[in-house]
């Protein structure tokens, strides 16, 4: 299956330049809340992503399915796109032997948002987790780490990405190292989300870290907006709850939250999202009371969901 036909020279030469673009996303930012998209795994396995597929390979061969979901996306009203590249660092690859075509996979999935979002909306360069631990827990050296992100951001950044979202961390050492990979790379706006869980003594990370510790690492390592995604167990009443400190800890800084339809749920068909669009778009106008910039969703969430939170606004 073929990409796009538009090459992604031509695509460029209609959008302003990088820096042009951040002050447009940082004026819209302080005009209004911003809406983000949803999920993309979750969209490629309703499209014939088996489980267990590299969704980052589809970027590639099957590149029309990838833009479908983007458009679906901009369609019910995202503000910003987020390219399918979250298993995209090359040790994050290395597990599908993909690892050299890191670059490649990376360039073509920011292409791919771009040429879909023209000037109506905003790419965000998708950085996931490696997929391991940092030594001396794990036995990835930090340096290699590093090198992977910075490799995955400045192809990102060739293919149009206007910012880079480092997201669904767990580690502040490996956001850290992320956020000032991109940053080293020429990311002119880095935005940092963590994962959390519910826990006796609040909302923690899986590595124990709370909610201010990890937003003051972000900060300090360069992120401007900061924020959380996914999460496990985590209800919206949670998120919503966790909205609240995500805002007082961010200091001012633009804050995202881009929660699950739902808690994941187990069925004799596999996980399943149960909250509704309608729950969702709800939800929405609880963040934004609380101070949250930009409401988007992660795992199970649909253009159904990105729809209602816009309607929500």
């Amino acid at each position: 299956m073929s990409p796009p036909e538009t090459p992604s020279s031509a695509v460029h030469r209609t959008i302003p330049s990088g820096a042009a673009r951040l002050e447009q996303l940082r004026a819209r930012l302080r005009q209004r809340p911003l809406v983000g998209d949803g999920a993309m795994g979750t969209q490629l396995q309703s499209l014939g992503l088996a489980p267990g597929e590299c969704g980052v390979r589809w970027n590639s061969e099957a590149a029309e399915k990838v833009a479908h979901v983007h458009r679906q996306y901009l369609d019910a009203g995202a503000d910003l796109l987020t390219t399918n590249t979250f298993s995209g660092s090359a040790l994050a690859l290395a597990a599908h032997g993909l690892e050299a075509r890191g670059r490649e996979l990376n360039r073509l999935g920011a292409e791919l948002a771009r040429h879909v979002a023209g000037e109506r909306a905003f790419v965000l360069g998708d950085v996931g987790p490696f997929g391991g631990l940092l030594e001396p827990y794990g036995d990835t050296a930090p340096e290699a780490a590093e090198a992977a992100f910075r490799a995955q951001s400045a192809a990102l950044l060739e293919g149009g990405a206007d910012a880079i979202l480092v997201e669904t961390m767990s580690d502040p050492a490996e956001a850290t190292l992320a956020i000032r990979a991109a940053r080293a790379e020429g990311a002119d706006c880095v935005i940092a989300t963590f994962t959390f869980q519910p826990t006796p003594a609040g909302h923690r990370t899986m590595m124990g870290n709370d909610v201010a510790t990890v937003v003051r690492a972000a900060i300090e390592a360069g992120a401007e907006m900061v924020g959380a995604n996914c999460g496990t167990g985590l209800s919206l009443d949670d998120y919503a709850m966790l909205a609240v400190e995500l805002v007082a800890a961010a200091a001012g800084r633009p804050v995202i939250v881009q929660p699950n339809a739902g808690a994941p749920e187990l069925s004799a068909g596999g996980i399943v999202y149960r909250t509704s669009a309608a729950g969702f778009g709800e939800a929405a106008q609880r963040f934004r009371a609380a101070g949250v910039r930009i409401v988007g969703g992660c795992c199970g969430t649909t253009p159904a969901h990105i729809a209602a939170v816009k309607a929500s606004r």
